[in-house]
């Protein structure tokens, strides 16, 4: 099989975390008196680090004031947060599939790494998943985290970094794997197409035959 490891982003990829992630940055933003934002705001920062959405949204460049938004951000998101989470249509039936075809799979995520975990299980995904790889330190980057993975060999670079944003596929193409992106999340098909990826699936059912198709 020419893919070593199928690595997934979490928010856009197989969950939508729209809800969740709305509530959770304007609890964060109205806690330190800053104006809330709406829905439309806040769409284009699922995916990228906390770290750089808050920063934007808030207006703020202080590291140790991002840090204490970051932190109200979780208090709501480990309590309410993660449950607001939606499973995509398909996702099981991808999943299942890949899973049956023999594919190993992991998580690669912007995501608090126990939080991630907290979706994975409280969604029934987490028995197709061999490995979970969440941001832990303050302005890890999902480079990081793949270089990491790459590093201590959990994957090999012969694996597929799989996501709905820009961030997703640069990071893949910053570590040398290679990468494929999804549209029924948050990227959109020009922001995925100027990454270049192996190939873009609109659909799961799509994603999983592309994958099949492409490890022959």
């Amino acid at each position: 099989m020419s893919y070593h490891s199928l690595i997934f982003d979490l928010d856009g990829t197989l969950t939508n975390p729209l809800t969740g992630i709305v509530r959770c940055m304007n609890y964060a933003l109205s806690s330190h008196d800053h104006q809330v934002r709406s829905e439309q705001e806040i769409k284009p920062y699922i995916g990228p680090p906390l770290e750089v959405a808050l920063s934007d949204l808030s207006g703020s460049t202080d590291e140790a004031h991002i840090k204490e938004l970051v932190t109200t951000y979780r208090e709501r998101y480990a309590e309410l947060g993660y449950k607001e989470n939606v499973v995509y249509d398909g996702i099981f039936e991808l999943l299942d599939t890949l899973q049956g075809e023999g594919f190993r799979m992991g998580v690669c995520t912007s995501k608090f790494e126990k939080y991630a975990i907290k979706v994975l299980e409280e969604f029934k995904l987490d028995k197709y998943f061999t490995f979970v790889s969440g941001s832990g330190a303050f302005g890890t980057t999902k480079s990081d985290q793949l270089r990491d993975l790459l590093d201590t060999t959990i994957v090999l670079d012969s694996s597929l970094m799989i996501g709905d944003r820009y961030i997703d596929l640069s990071s893949a193409h910053n570590t040398g794997l290679r990468c494929a992106g999804v549209l029924w999340g948050y990227g959109s098909l020009d922001e995925l197409t100027a990454e270049a990826p192996t190939f873009i699936a609109e659909t799961p059912a799509h994603l999983s035959a592309s994958i099949i198709k492409n490890s022959q």
